[in-house]
C-alpha cells in the first residue's frame, strides 16, 4: 500500500514552466482555403511558444532560456525541436497552428 504523498500518477510531475510572454495571437491559418480537405491543425504549447521565442527570436542561448523558463536545457531544446517541426509543418502543407495552455504555465513576472 502506498504511504502518504505517494505519487499516484504516472512518473515526476512536471515542473511549471515561466513564460514571459502570453502570445495576443493563438490562432493562424492559411489564407487561402486548401483545395483538398484540410489536415487537422497542429497544436502548440505555450512552452513550445516561449522557448521558439526565447531562442529565436530574443537570441538567447538554450541555457539563459531554461533559466528563464525555470526548466533545463535539455526541456527547452526538446521544446525548441517540436516548436521549429511544428512550424515548418504548419509553412510547408499550409496547415492551421493553434498555440495552448498545457496547464503548466506560470507568467514570469519582473526579471528574474
Amino acid at each position: 500500500m502506498p504511504g502518504p504523498g505517494w505519487n499516484r500518477g504516472r512518473g515526476r510531475r512536471r515542473k511549471l514552466r515561466k513564460i514571459g510572454f502570453l502570445p495576443q495571437v493563438r490562432h493562424f491559418y492559411p489564407a487561402i482555403p486548401p483545395v483538398f480537405p484540410p489536415k487537422p491543425p497542429i497544436m502548440m504549447t505555450y512552452e513550445e511558444f516561449e522557448a521558439l521565442r526565447l531562442v529565436d527570436y530574443e537570441g538567447l542561448t538554450q541555457e539563459e532560456a531554461g533559466e528563464r523558463m525555470g526548466v533545463s536545457r535539455g526541456t527547452v531544446w526538446r521544446a525548441l525541436s517540436s516548436a521549429r517541426k511544428k512550424v515548418a509543418q504548419m509553412l510547408v502543407e499550409g496547415r492551421e497552428l493553434i498555440i495552448l495552455p498545457q496547464g503548466n504555465e506560470v507568467p514570469r513576472t519582473g526579471e528574474e
